[in-house]
């Protein structure tokens, strides 16, 4: 199964990511965003697919099963946990990475939910406060899209 999200923002943050489940179900998330200001910008699949509000709207991140937050390698995180992506001198991140606890159907369908990219470092839970567990201190949201299902 594909899925695929344009991502959009109120400046000039905008990108394409495409999204594939695997037959073992595990999920390829290989995309390209530009605008960004050099270095890791936090990405997370945010609960809701609604944008009504810009990327506010869109809730906090992913977390079926009430987790506190962590990097995509921890046993101890949020299901739309993605850590970060890293934006070059001209602002471009372009990105491969896989993950096991994504899924593009079933009970952990991301189908319909939200990915986010933000202004700063995702901090993986480490920070040492009670942001960084809940959100990684990755700031504010800079742009954002609704994930919809490709054709195959």
């Amino acid at each position: 199964m594909k899925a695929i999200c344009v991502l959009k923002g109120s400046g000039e943050v905008t990108g394409t990511v495409n999204l594939e489940q695997a037959e073992d179900g595990s999920v390829t998330v290989r995309g390209s965003i530009t605008g960004l200001t050099p270095g890791k910008h936090g990405f997370h699949v945010h609960a809701y697919g609604d944008n009504t509000n810009g990327c506010i709207s869109a809730g906090p991140h992913y977390n079926p099963f009430n987790k506190k937050h962590g990097g995509p390698d921890d046993v101890e995180r949020h299901v739309g946990d993605l850590g970060n992506v890293v934006a070059n001198d001209s602002g471009e991140a372009k990105f491969e990475l896989k993950d096991k606890m994504l899924s593009l159907s079933g009970e952990r369908s991301i189908i319909g939910r939200t990915l986010v990219i933000h202004e700063k470092e995702d901090d993986l839970g480490k920070g040492g406060d009670e942001e960084s567990t809940r959100t990684g201190n990755a700031g504010g949201r800079l742009a954002c899209g609704v994930i919809g299902i490709a054709k195959d």
